[in-house]
């Protein structure tokens, strides 16, 4: 419940945080961009001061709520680490750097056959080119 509730204000924060900083004059000319215009609804200077502080109020809030979310989902999640999660009490020392046995062993496959390599003076005969047509018997 308090986590749902900060995560909403930190969110909230964030977009107001967000209109803040693209509602500042842009005082560098970094794009192109500075002078005046409409946005100029006070006086340049107080207008200045006034967007200043409430961003570094809100970039402030937003990075306090931004930790105290951290810690609490931190403790939520339990305090057991990775290595706790390890069976590692089980574990065989002189075992660790056997080499691996199959636990199935590899099929095998069988050698080639070798066709008979014709003898000199032997007559060679042709395979046929098609299999002999079997008749139906009556």
């Amino acid at each position: 419940m308090l986590i749902g509730i900060l995560l909403t204000i930190n969110i909230i924060v964030c977009v107001v945080l967000i209109g803040f900083v693209l509602l500042q004059r842009s005082e560098g000319g970094a794009l192109g961009m500075g002078g005046g215009g409409a946005g100029n609804f006070m006086t340049a200077r107080g207008a200045g001061d006034f967007m200043t502080r409430m961003t570094w109020i809100l970039f402030s809030v937003f990075i306090v709520v931004s930790l105290i979310l951290t810690v609490l989902t931190g403790r939520l999640g339990g305090s057991d680490s990775v290595v706790d999660k390890l069976k590692i009490d089980n574990l065989d020392t002189k075992t660790l750097n056997a080499p691996a046995t199959p636990a199935v062993p590899a099929p095998t496959t069988p050698a080639p056959i070798q066709a008979p390599t014709p003898q000199l003076g032997a007559p060679t005969v042709p395979a046929p080119a098609t299999a002999p047509a079997q008749t139906p018997a009556q």
